[in-house]
């Protein structure tokens, strides 16, 4: 900011780090700097777009919401595990259960009425079947003690999509749907968005359900109504159907997903890359293009910053990034944009370090190893500016290969163990660090441009 006289303005509590030099040869006159004390706007909360899954990252939104709720959570819609993978089975449409689990972390807690409805729709059946037919028929019904605290409003909003669900299900007679171990959640987000015909109008509702901040964007990064299926092909050629047999085969059983690393057998051979088939497809001739939501697209025109989130690597982060389009505005953006790297392995990227994650990251956003009339060639830098790792993390941390990569920016955080999947951040320090980054590049901005 600069006055009439071409002096720079800083808004006192902002740290002032800038130098101001005339050139030897120029008749210009040294800028003079100084405080302004009245009037300075309060600083406005920074913006960001994260890449994620419906897992790992969740771990972190609660922290990240004292930071901002200015973000737009970007999810895939191509999980096929759990009973996410029954609904998509008998009713069809694409996967809702990354999207309802970003939801609930997001939803309001403040009172107790938020609190009733969290319970609720954060409720999974019991994994007896029988047990949690009885269970869904009480909850549909009203009987539960789960609607104790919902006020009638709410209630009968919520019970109306459930009941749209039920009788869906029941109109599939040649289907039998398995209740177990099932998501309500779930149940009313595929009765909303079948209701509507609309992800986006689903979302709508849940978010206006739950009551989550109306700056927080849940953006599908494909809105269909249309089943997603996701592919891999890996490096000796081999080609698997399906996000949950590429990172947690559970041979089609509808219990939680193990996601211990040491739970399932390794791949014969690292991904070369991630794809999306169509729903009857088993090889590489059934590759399909699903287009970008155009939401997505315009948030990262305007964020202050990118994130790829921790998590799946190439089952929940790449399946954002290889569809066209996000690629050429990433590249195309002076923002930060920050890589969250895993603290432990998992089947999909056992034996990786940290500068293999950043080429993953790159060769899905430039598509490298899809159709050659797609691709682009844009440098690791130009997708990746820095790193943040756990401090205990067991993922080796490469620095000459990441500088070469044109990424020397790296900055090692707090991290605490977990008994499922080992070292992960500390939500605090991972939330005070990247607050720290998004400032800093602030004001390497406002000195450029000054």
């Amino acid at each position: 900011m600069a006055d009439r006289l071409g002096n720079a303005v800083i808004c006192k509590g902002l740290p002032l780090s800038l130098s101001f030099r005339s050139s030897p040869n120029s008749a210009m006159a040294t800028p003079r700097i100084y405080l302004c004390n009245a009037h300075c706007p309060p600083p406005q909360q920074p913006s960001l777009l994260v890449f994620s899954g419906g897992t790992a990252f969740n771990g972190v939104v609660e922290e990240l919401k004292k930071m901002t709720t200015r973000v737009a959570h970007v999810l895939p819609v191509s999980d096929d595990g759990g009973s996410t993978a029954e609904i998509v089975r008998v009713l069809g449409g694409p996967a809702v259960g990354d999207i309802r689990s970003r939801c609930l972390r997001l939803s309001d807690k403040s009172t107790s009425e938020a609190l009733a409805v969290r319970r609720l729709l954060g409720r999974r059946l019991p994994l007896d079947s029988l047990q949690a037919k009885s269970e869904w028929y009480k909850i549909v019904e009203g009987d539960h003690i789960l609607w104790k605290g919902v006020s009638k409003p709410y209630r009968e909003t919520i019970r109306s999509f459930l009941v749209y669900f039920h009788n869906q299900v029941l109109m599939r007679s040649s289907e039998v749907f398995s209740f177990k171990n099932g998501s309500i959640g779930n149940f009313f987000f595929a009765g909303a968005r079948l209701f509507f015909q609309s992800l986006d109008a689903a979302i709508f509702l849940f978010s206006r359900v739950s009551d989550i901040p109306t700056e927080s964007l849940i953006l599908p990064v494909v809105s269909t109504n249309d089943r997603l299926t996701l592919g891999c092909e890996l490096w000796d050629g081999t080609i698997i159907r399906g996000q949950n047999k590429i990172s947690h085969p559970t041979n089609e059983s509808l219990e939680p997903v193990n996601k211990a690393c040491s739970s399932f057998q390794s791949l014969t051979s690292g991904i070369k890359r991630v794809f999306y088939m169509s729903s009857e497809g088993t090889n590489l001739l059934h590759e399909v293009f699903p287009a970008v939501n155009s939401a997505v697209l315009e948030q990262l025109r305007k964020v202050d910053c990118i994130v790829y989130a921790m998590g799946s690597l190439f089952t929940s982060i790449c399946p954002s990034l290889v569809l066209l389009g996000v690629g050429e505005i990433i590249s195309s953006r002076y923002c930060l944009k920050v890589l969250l790297l895993n603290g432990s392995y998992d089947r999909e990227t056992a034996g990786l370090c940290a500068s293999d994650f950043v080429t993953a990251i790159t060769d899905a956003l430039n598509r490298t190893h899809g159709n050659p009339q797609n691709c682009l060639n844009n440098a690791p830098s130009a997708y990746i500016n820095a790193l943040l790792v756990p401090r205990e993390g067991k993922i080796p941390v490469n620095l000459q290969s990441l500088a070469a990569q044109g990424i020397v920016h790296v900055v090692k955080v707090d991290s605490i163990d977990d008994v499922t999947v080992g070292s992960i951040f500390e939500p605090r320090s991972l939330i005070q660090a990247l607050a720290e980054l998004i400032h800093a590049y602030k004001h390497l901005n406002n000195s450029m441009e000054v």
